[in-house]
This record gives structure tokens, C-alpha cells and sequence, in this order.
């Protein structure tokens, strides 16, 4: 499962080894700048739709990259029956390649609620 690292001016994830296989990476850092949205989702295996580059175990896991076609692109850790958390990227500013990133994560709603935190406290 991803590590998740609220910093001063950014989220860090860091990915375990199967999921650095799937994701093509091990870590992540977002500006808080870029984030526009921090959700807890119940369901994070349903945010992930399209076509893929990653794993998909039907009904149990999903990991890498999802919405290489249509988007919106979405990097991807999600398991079945762990809460998530959604967070919708600019793009534009975070300088990567994913409009969103969806993370199985036993304290989603924490992590959720302190990124909203963090995102408010600088508008």
C-alpha cells in the first residue's frame, strides 16, 4: 500500500514494490498548488475507468494508469473493500501527466480532510 506524506507544500506517495511495477514509478510528489479536490471515496476500484496501462484483477484491484484515451487520466492503487482518496490535479501546475490520483488508503478520510486543510489555508 502507498505511503502518503502531507508536507509543508506538497502530498509525497511513495509506492510499495508490486505497485511500482504497475504504476512505473516510486514516488510522487504533488504541489499543494495543484490539487484542486481532496475526497474520501468509498468505492475507489469504480474511479478508475478507460483504457489502462497497469493492473486490473476484476472486482479486486486496480493499479497504474488509468484514461490513457479519454481521461481524464488517473494514476491508480486502488483495492477492494479499503476506503480511498481522490485527488483531482492541475496538470498544468503539478507538471505531471495525471489529472487525478486515486489511492486505497485505511485513513483516506484523515488524509482527505487534512489535504482540504492544507489547500484552504493558502486561498
Amino acid at each position: 500500500m502507498a505511503e502518503v506524506t502531507i508536507a509543508e507544500n506538497s502530498v509525497d506517495i511513495e509506492f510499495d514494490a508490486w505497485e511500482r511495477i504497475w504504476t512505473r514509478r516510486g514516488r510522487v510528489t504533488v504541489p499543494l498548488a495543484a490539487v484542486t479536490r481532496a475526497a474520501r471515496v468509498e468505492a475507489p476500484l469504480r474511479a478508475a475507468r478507460g483504457s489502462r496501462r497497469g493492473l486490473a484483477v476484476s472486482g479486486f484491484a486496480k493499479i497504474g494508469v488509468w484514461g490513457l484515451l479519454r481521461g481524464p487520466r488517473l494514476l491508480v492503487s486502488a483495492r477492494r473493500g479499503r476506503p480511498g482518496l481522490h485527488l483531482t490535479v492541475n496538470r498544468a501546475i503539478s507538471g505531471d501527466e495525471f489529472d487525478g490520483i486515486v489511492l486505497s488508503h485505511p485513513d483516506a478520510a484523515r488524509l482527505a480532510d487534512r489535504v482540504r486543510a492544507a489547500i484552504g489555508a493558502r486561498t
